[in-house]
């Protein structure tokens, strides 16, 4: 079992700044892949970005490539989220999760393959 917690969520106006926080404690953390996902009012949950539990590989959605950078630090069991340039559409619930590792398996933007959630924090962009 693993418990994620988000933090660093807020109030932000278009073109500035935020970095997310997930906190994972439980099971040896160094052992899942994570990711962020988001989900605005009235819309499905969204992939974001992804980072292998070894290695660092990262993948990005297309929106937020070049703007949103994914990271973790093992040895503090967190994973970040640094958003720069933010834009209004970017507002919305922001989700960690944490996906069992599986040799052979790739990163996957999927929803329903990530096991354990946390609970969510909000982004809110003004324009």
């Amino acid at each position: 079992q693993v418990q994620l917690v988000e933090s660093g969520g807020g109030l932000v106006q278009a073109g500035g700044s935020l970095r997310l926080s997930c906190a994972a404690s439980g099971r040896t953390f160094s052992r899942y892949d994570m990711g962020w996902f988001r989900q605005a009012p009235g819309k499905e949950r969204e992939f974001v970005a992804a980072i292998r539990w070894i290695g660092g590989s990262t993948y990005y959605a297309d929106s937020v490539k070049g703007r949103f950078t994914i990271s973790r630090d093992n040895a503090k069991n967190t994973v970040y989220l640094q958003m720069r340039s933010l834009k209004p559409e970017d507002t919305a619930v922001y989700y960690c999760a944490a996906d069992t590792f599986r040799p052979g398996a790739v990163l996957t933007t999927k929803p329903d393959e990530y096991d354990y959630w946390g609970q969510g924090t909000q982004v809110t962009v003004s324009s």
